[in-house]
């Protein structure tokens, strides 16, 4: 599978994931329709770029393939079902044998660029980090480039920076949860995967519960094998050794500490980690519905129906048609891929 970019009108770039097209837009959308389905009963989401890539004003927005622009934050559902009421996560169907969660790519595996959910921003749409005016990138620390796994976050949670964690004593770090594809495809930015959920790191972050969940691409070949943190452990020897070595060193090219762990890092399982989620789920909801302080994040939303922060579909467009146009994409310093040794 390929990501094709196409100009619009109105100077930027829709993302669809699919076959290359052969003509106009509109043709395209219906050509890849059928491609887009991640099954028969998932939603499926294009993106929209605006802004030039590399830049401070890059940002990934969200749409349906209606057109409609979404919040992938507040607008994708967190359990990947056919039907959902409201926000609520659907039931899952008798046949099923796990719960499927929806997962939103914000950055690719082996790339460098901290890509993530602008969280406080309109519509919520994917950007580079910024710290002190500069784009932020992912130091190379030996043996690892860039991101070891397709990493991003699972839409409809919150990790609450008023909530103390009950085994930590640490608050949540104000953004939804943290997501470690470990399937073999490479993933693109603003992709949506369904994933099933194998465990879970607790990763304390300058004092913030920083929770890290390990999932795997549904379609992945091995998927059907890995159900559990110990298949991941038997199978796949020395990756979860690699995932907490990464976690904790990453910061350090930047002149932070190592990062610590919540259980001597040690990884929980499933079960564990699916009650974390809905505990987050539940933060996201009470955030939604004005039941908690936002901490400056920004609910707007076209879907929650009993959101007191739901917009117009012409309030929407506005935010999107106010961003800058697309553009070439910025060089990369070379620096990005110097590799650091710790």
């Amino acid at each position: 599978m390929r990501t094709t970019l196409l100009r619009s009108s109105l100077g930027s770039v829709l993302r669809v994931f699919g076959p290359a097209p052969a003509s106009s837009n509109k043709a395209v959308t219906q050509a890849v329709a059928p491609h887009l389905y991640y099954s028969r009963k998932m939603m499926h989401y294009q993106t929209e770029q605006r802004g030039p890539l590399n830049s401070t004003d890059y940002r990934l927005y969200f749409k349906t393939s209606e057109g409609r622009y979404i919040s992938p934050f507040h607008d994708i559902p967190l359990i990947a079902e056919s039907e959902q009421e409201n926000d609520a996560p659907a039931k899952k169907a008798k046949t099923d044998t796990e719960v499927i969660y929806n997962m939103v790519v914000e950055v690719p595996r082996w790339s460098n660029a901290k890509m993530e959910i602008a969280t406080k921003e309109q519509l919520n749409p994917i950007k580079q980090d910024v710290k002190k005016g500069k784009l932020r990138y992912v130091a190379n620390v030996f043996p690892h480039k860039g991101y070891i796994w397709n990493y991003g976050a699972l839409p409809q949670t919150w990790e609450d920076p008023n909530h103390k964690d009950e085994e930590t004593s640490c608050c949540g770090d104000n953004d939804p949860i943290d997501v470690c594809d470990i399937g073999t495809q490479v993933c693109s930015s603003g992709q949506v995967i369904q994933v099933k959920v194998l465990g879970i790191l607790a990763m304390i972050d300058e004092g913030e519960m920083d929770w890290k969940v390990i999932a795997i691409n549904v379609k992945d070949p091995d998927a059907k094998n890995l159900n559990s943190i110990d298949d991941v452990r038997k199978s796949r020897p020395g990756h979860l050794e690699a995932t907490v070595d990464w976690f904790r060193k990453y910061k350090v090219p930047d002149g932070k500490p190592e990062n610590s762990f919540g259980f001597n890092g040690q990884f929980q399982d499933k079960d564990f980690a699916i009650k974390v989620i809905n505990l987050t789920h539940e933060h996201w909801r009470a955030l939604v519905q004005k039941k908690a302080n936002t901490e400056g994040i920004v609910c707007k939303n076209i879907t929650c129906c009993d959101s007191p922060h739901v917009c117009s579909t012409d309030e929407a467009d506005g935010v999107v048609q106010s961003a800058p146009v697309c553009g070439p994409a910025n060089p990369v310093s070379k620096e990005v891929d110097r590799w650091h040794f710790i």
